[in-house]
């Protein structure tokens, strides 16, 4: 799938594919049918607008999420399921539309960016007022952006690239003057870098915003009950309230795939965030629910931890380990792998492996830039032998508690042991899975990567030496020049050869090992109308409603 992103700088063409944070079920003496890409089973429905469908006005949803969000705050936050939450209170600059074109949102248009392209103009909406009911203005959104931009914590700072500074012409527009010319911008404020916040609440809340955030949305916050439940209203003061027709929402975790699905349907629960693929085949032939699905962009790995110590963002140090310091044992790491056939036994066929953070189907697309690694277990045991390791060599692994994160992971375990590795894993709970990736207190950790509509968000982040998305550690000079200057054309074809080059250098040295992407599948009741899910990722409730009758 190919995306589009205008600007006077240039036309830029981003990507399109697979990964969100996906729950599967444990193996059970009936297998799920298989299926293959491109058969009608993965045809995309990413949902359809209410259009001229009878809704009734009012009433409660009730969406299964399959893992609890990290704090509410959209600087800090780095969790697929958060993004789903502040969806509905917490408007961005732009959006993107489900070819991934990035839209205007809280922004008017998309951003006039001068010749030199150093100079970045946001247009605003006027007149909007957030839910404390204090102005939504071009001050409030430079305060937002750089809070994004310089708070200790932020997760934001390396998306936004090179800003140097950021100032206001007038209550309507926003400037921001960038050191180099960075073409992911506008992509990087279609996301959690373009969510603003009222300046009212970051001064009275401070660090503990997130615990009770105030956007623009059309939804506002209500109550969280940590593993239970985050509750939102109706927002009275939002700009477009006529096209809000809930009266709330409750996302409620189910982190249970089987539990989810049952609860979909009984009709305790409207839409279920992720559905495993044997309840996906059974969910598409009921004509009391729906299955939307999509591809995405991202992926699902193993970060190695080759230098994150105190923290990640913090300057690295050495790890005494041969994981960490050997590239050898990293590669034979991913050498025994065996990707294909992973997908095929783990999830029936539904999903595709990935062997790189670029999409095969992207603009950035070249032969390097998509290269699968073999599955070479021989040569891998050679190469443990080389680097004077015990084999079987013990790797330590966390990974989620969720039924699909533990059931490849199983399935990795007896995967790599071919290539000389004693896998040992590790089950953590999701939320804290996030805090283990950021503190550094790990050896090796599977995650996923629910991806962004430019390439740079999917590399860059994790790969740039102090990068606070960069959770190994892993620091190279070579690496932080081919990235920067990927950001800095806006030529898709210049691009997609610098991006091919990173990869070589990623299948060098292995800090992360791509393993499989998947489609994001959203169940909901036929009952409702006006669901969105798009590859990034994101269950857009905003504008659902109960059909009539």
């Amino acid at each position: 799938m190919l995306y589009g992103m205008l600007s006077r700088m240039a036309r830029q063409v981003a990507v399109g594919l697979a990964v969100a944070l996906f729950g599967l079920p444990a193996v059970t003496a009936c297998s799920p049918a298989q299926h293959s890409v491109g058969t009608a089973a993965h045809a995309d429905d990413f949902g359809t607008p209410i259009g001229d469908r009878k809704i009734r006005d009012g009433g409660n949803l009730v969406m299964g999420l399959s893992s609890e969000p990290d704090r509410l705050d959209p600087t800090t936050s780095s969790s697929l399921y958060t993004r789903v939450v502040m969806s509905s209170i917490c408007e961005k600059l732009y959006d993107n539309d489900s070819a991934g074109r990035p839209v205007p949102q809280l922004a008017t248009a998309l951003p006039d960016i001068s010749a030199d392209g150093l100079t970045v103009t946001v247009p605003l909406r006027t007149g909007l007022k957030f839910a404390d009911g204090t102005t939504f203005d071009a001050a409030a959104v430079q305060t937002s952006l750089q809070r994004h931009l310089t708070f200790k914590t932020s997760q934001r700072t390396g998306e936004m690239g090179p800003i140097a500074s950021i100032d206001t012409t007038d209550a309507g527009h926003v400037v921001l003057h960038l050191r180099t010319p960075f073409a992911p911008i506008t992509a990087a404020l279609a996301d959690r870098a373009g969510m603003i916040m009222s300046p009212a609440a970051l001064t009275a809340a401070g660090d503990s915003f997130g615990d009770h955030p105030v956007c623009v949305g059309p939804f506002k916050f209500v109550a969280r009950v940590p593993q239970t439940s985050i509750t939102v209203t109706r927002d009275p003061l939002y700009y477009d309230a006529a096209h809000v027709h809930l009266d709330g929402i409750t996302y409620r975790i189910i982190g249970d795939d089987n539990i989810r699905a049952a609860n979909l349907r009984s009709g305790d629960i409207q839409v279920a965030d992720t559905i495993a693929p044997t309840d996906a085949d059974a969910l598409i032939g009921d004509p009391k629910l729906r299955l939307l699905q999509s591809s995405s962009l991202g992926y699902q790995g193993l970060t190695i931890n080759i230098g994150n110590v105190d923290g990640v963002g913090k300057p690295t140090h050495r790890i005494d380990t041969p994981l960490a310091e050997d590239p050898r044992v990293r590669e034979a790491l991913s050498l025994s792998i065996d990707r294909p056939q992973l997908v095929r036994a783990v999830f029936a066929g539904w999903f595709d492996p990935a062997c790189t953070p670029i999409a095969p189907n992207s603009a950035y697309a070249s032969a390097t830039g998509t290269a699968c690694p073999a599955y070479d277990p021989q040569r891998a045991k050679q190469l443990l032998t080389a680097a004077g390791v015990p084999v079987p060599f013990p790797v330590k692994l966390q990974v989620s508690n969720r039924q699909a994160d533990l059931r490849y992971a199983q399935a990795l375990q007896s995967s790599v042991a071919a290539g000389g590795f004693d896998l040992q894993i590790v089950p953590v709970e999701y939320s804290t899975l996030l805090d283990v990736q950021k503190r550094g207190t790990f050896e090796a950790l599977f995650l996923g990567w629910s991806g962004r509509i430019d390439p740079d968000a999917n590399t860059a982040r994790f790969l740039t030496t102090g990068s606070p998305g960069n959770y190994g550690g892993y620091s190279s000079p070579a690496m932080d020049d081919l990235l920067s200057r990927a950001g800095r054309v806006a030529d898709p074809a210049q691009r997609a050869d610098l991006y091919g080059r990173a990869v070589g250098l990623i299948q060098q040295d292995n800090p992360y090992l791509y393993t499989y992407r998947i489609r994001v599948l959203t169940g909901q009741s036929a009952s409702v109308a006006g669901v969105e899910v798009y590859p990034d990722g994101v269950v857009r409730l905003g504008r659902a409603a109960f059909l009539a009758g």
